[in-house]
């Protein structure tokens, strides 16, 4: 296609007007993204609804396409509306401009993570409306607030209310990631995230001395069995080509703070880590390690968690899960070479597992390279015009389920 039939093709027209609305963090305003939403909804003719479970500020939109057996499990395809910050200086193109080039690339924040989902789910079902196909179950196309912070004021709320649960959800999709191959990844869980900071008290006094049981020798033996394990998963995924970063725990080292000044030996001393707890590591036992190498470093050492998240069991890949089925009988019928991950980051859909709803996170965006978070982030206009495609077809299958 040529840059003119890109910028007068209706869904990229609906995809550039929802990314030129700037709803980026630290203080994202969802109230144009809600009309515009209205709007889609109108056009559509679906009822669109919207929930507060955090506060006035944070909404939840939820259009339905009831299907013909309502009494069935719904399906959700969620998708969030914040986007993370931007430092204009180092783009090339206007952040929320949605430029296209030459190429047919479209630039603007949101590009893929994660207002390109959003958009196809509505533009697969505007297809398929026009095409007067029904199907068995119902739909709700959820927008979300806050995903980007870990979705404290959007999803992991949500799934806590009674509007919610009237939603009668047996199943969710979620965000994925581009690929730089022809392979396109699905993400069917994710690993525990634990942000924890080590509160280290010692021997305090003159820098002259060699003091007892310091804060800075206990600091070293901590920072020392921490790396230790990293290097553990390290070699793990370098023996193993068959792992990817999803099926190791990581470990990192994030801050380090104390101290007064050069000549004093400090009383207190603090590391930040963050670590992503792979599948297979048992939480208590993970913890009752953690709490030895404290003992075992002096003691005096408290650990405080600004995030510590729950094991939560993976979606099932197999026959058990008939919604699996379904979304890979779409897959082979496409002829798409799909590749089961766990997920690196953290999406809603943790949120939904949790909840006991079996979900996947899937982008239709290969042979583009990862640029969520990134500077001039894009997605190609017929990569994403593809993506509408590939949603019509696992869309369809899924709705249909028995």
């Amino acid at each position: 296609m040529s840059t003119e039939q890109w910028e007068s093709n209706e869904e990229i027209q609906y995809f550039r007007d929802y990314l030129r609305i700037p709803s980026v963090h630290p203080n994202p305003n969802y109230a144009p993204c809600l009309e515009f939403l209205r709007q889609q909804a109108e056009q559509l003719q679906l009822p669109l609804a919207v929930h507060y479970p955090f506060d006035s500020d944070n909404p939840v939109v939820v259009l339905t396409w009831q299907g013909l057996r309502p009494e069935l499990p719904a399906l959700l395809l969620n998708s969030h509306m914040d986007v993370v910050p931007v430092f204009a200086d180092n783009w090339t193109h206007p952040p929320f401009g949605a430029d296209i080039d030459a190429e047919g690339r479209i630039f603007a924040r949101g590009t893929q993570d994660m207002k390109c989902v959003g958009m196809q789910y509505l533009a697969a079902i505007r297809a398929l409306k026009r095409k007067g196909i029904r199907l068995k179950r119902t739909i709700h196309i959820s927008f979300v607030a806050d995903e980007e912070m870990g979705g404290r004021r959007g999803m992991r709320p949500f799934v806590e209310t009674e509007a919610f649960r009237a939603l009668n959800i047996g199943f969710g999709l979620d965000e994925g990631l581009a690929s730089p191959t022809a392979e396109f990844p699905v993400f069917y869980a994710e690993r525990s995230v634990w942000r924890m900071t080590f509160k280290i008290s010692g021997t305090a006094g003159h820098g002259s001395l060699l003091l007892p049981n310091t804060a800075g020798e206990k600091l070293h033996y901590i920072l020392d069995k921490m790396m230790q394990l990293r290097r553990q998963q390290v070699a793990r995924l370098e023996n193993n080509p068959e792992l990817t970063i999803g099926d190791v725990t990581t470990i990192n080292l994030t801050r380090i703070g104390g101290g007064v000044q050069s000549n004093v030996v400090p009383p207190r001393l603090t590391a930040g880590f963050d670590v992503r707890l792979a599948l297979d590591v048992v939480h208590d036992k993970f913890y009752a390690q953690l709490e030895k190498w404290m003992e075992q470093a002096g003691g005096g050492i408290d650990l405080e968690f600004d995030q510590k998240h729950p094991y939560v069991p993976a979606t099932a890949i197999d026959d058990s899960n008939p919604f699996w089925l379904a979304f890979k009988s779409a897959t082979d019928e496409l002829s798409l070479k799909i590749r089961p991950q766990i997920f690196t980051g953290g999406t809603d859909s943790r949120y939904l597992r949790k909840s006991g709803i079996p979900a996947l996170g899937f982008s239709p965006m290969n042979n583009t390279p990862v640029l969520l978070h990134d500077h001039d982030e894009w997605i190609g206009a017929d990569t994403y015009l593809k993506g509408i495609q590939i949603y019509e077809k696992i869309i369809s299958n899924l709705a249909n389920v028995d």
